[in-house]
């Protein structure tokens, strides 16, 4: 049997993004986003700070950091294409930083990578 979406009042699917992950309901705050924030090894922020920062309802944050604590699939699926972009592009390779530029794609390898 499988499990339901759950119905997030603070989140919601960016409207022409091709990320499938969840964003604050009319703001482009990625969950993601504010979720490393909160994570931060170095700095990490509290949720009350976060909300602060980013003039966002305690809620909202608490729910980013829950749906992304859920680790959703689209999540994930977002991450490995951010991953076999910067690969394909050249963007893991140390020389790209000396010329400043990543290789360009073709339509060709677009359409493979499902960009």
């Amino acid at each position: 049997m499988s499990e339901l979406p759950r119905e997030w009042q603070y989140l919601e699917r960016r409207p022409g993004s091709s990320y499938q992950q969840l964003c604050i309901k009319g703001k482009r705050i990625w969950a993601w986003t504010l979720y490393c924030e909160f994570m931060n090894e170095k700095e990490p922020r509290t949720p009350q700070q976060l909300a602060d920062d980013w003039d966002i309802p305690l809620e909202a944050v608490h729910e980013a950091i829950a749906y992304c604590q859920s680790d959703p699939s689209e999540l994930r699926d977002d991450h490995r294409q951010d991953e076999l972009l910067a690969e394909a592009i050249g963007m893991n390779d140390p020389a790209v930083n000396l010329r400043g530029k990543p290789r360009p794609l073709s339509t060709e390898e677009r359409v493979r990578l499902g960009l």
